[in-house]
């Protein structure tokens, strides 16, 4: 059976470009999926389609168990989207935005009130609450857009970056405030070009690249693929770099990377702590004088490269999706407010 958010053989082109090739998608009820890759890969996109704003040219997705083809304003009633740009009214206070998005849900005014107060104060707005929003900085527009898509505390809930421009302790709230929602059932799919974000909140990944899914599966089941611990040296002095990569090429399964700006050298190993310490002696006897020596696991950054050949924060082949193309900012928000009135 499939899961609340379903979505088989996507495909979208904006002229030349084909943004999807064939996304298929399957997310288990009260569960995370992390949707990661470079810009240009397609997230956004793929968000756009299963929350209706965007036609596919072929392909089928449902969500919530409804059919975003036929029935798009049923799915717009029972999802929420927070997208890569605050959808918030300017000239209403941080209060007055989130109340109005309750009553468009139907809500009391008693409720809506209620429910904005609460939601002022768990991001960290209440001192702001009777403000215009155009008097917010960004990252405070950023957390009212973020509570807005929380008003009505729907059964599924689109992410599109939604950490983007946060400071670390905002940042961190609204990871804990994520992990209440999904302990309470609600599914998520959320994207993301934080790593350790989707290390701590998704209970599967999806990578994308070009419009295809290249790869899925838990965290710990993607480094695997990558491979297994690396050893990463340090050295003190940049003419040490060259008999360090040697005695390094002696002991590793694969390439020397070498970043000689930080003088740092890593490899692929097998052979954990004791081979470690054989590492180090060996060094010692060249006489490479090192500043920093560790054992590692891969990084989803090392997941990246190794699929995709670039960092996930890369803009290499990005495209730009034509001006004509909805956003999920205020004129996805507006579409939602719409189908709910």
């Amino acid at each position: 059976m499939p899961g609340a958010i379903y979505a088989e053989g996507l495909v979208k082109t904006f002229g030349d470009v084909r943004a999807l090739d064939g996304v298929d998608l399957d997310v288990p009820e009260g569960t995370v999926l992390g949707l990661l890759g470079p810009n240009g890969a397609g997230k956004t996109t793929t968000v756009r389609v299963l929350t209706t704003l965007l036609q596919p040219d072929s392909g089928s997705a449902v969500v919530a168990g409804i059919d975003v083809l036929k029935r798009p304003n049923e799915v717009r009633r029972s999802i929420g989207l927070s997208g890569q740009f605050a959808a918030v009214d300017e000239y209403l206070t941080g209060r007055e935005n989130l109340q109005m998005v309750g009553q468009l849900y139907q809500m009391s005014a008693r409720d809506a009130k209620a429910r904005a107060a609460a939601l002022l104060e768990r991001f960290n707005l209440a001192d702001a609450a009777d403000r215009p929003a155009k008097t917010y900085s960004g990252g405070m527009r950023r957390r009212l857009d973020l509570a807005a898509a929380l008003v009505v505390s729907p059964p599924v809930m689109f992410m599109d970056e939604p950490t983007t421009g946060l400071d670390p302790r905002n940042r961190q709230a609204l990871w804990e405030v994520i992990e209440e929602l999904v302990d309470g059932g609600t599914t998520l799919l959320l994207t993301t070009q934080y790593l350790e974000e989707a290390d701590r909140l998704a209970h599967d990944i999806c990578v994308v690249d070009h419009g295809r899914v290249i790869a899925r599966g838990t965290a710990d089941q993607l480094k695997a693929q990558t491979g297994g611990e690396r050893v990463e040296v340090v050295v003190h002095a940049s003419e040490q770099i060259s008999p360090a990569r040697e005695v390094l090429a002696g002991f590793g399964k694969g390439e020397v990377a070498v970043a000689a700006h930080t003088r740092k050298l890593t490899v692929p190993v097998t052979g954990g702590a004791k081979l470690l310490a054989e590492v180090i002696r060996e060094l010692d006897a060249r006489g490479v004088e090192i500043d920093d020596i560790g054992l590692r696991r891969p990084t989803l950054d090392d997941v990246f490269i190794s699929l995709t050949g670039h960092a996930a924060d890369a803009d290499a082949d990005a495209y730009t999706e034509p001006e004509g193309e909805p956003e999920t900012g205020a004129d996805g928000a507006a579409q939602q407010k719409e189908a709910v009135k």
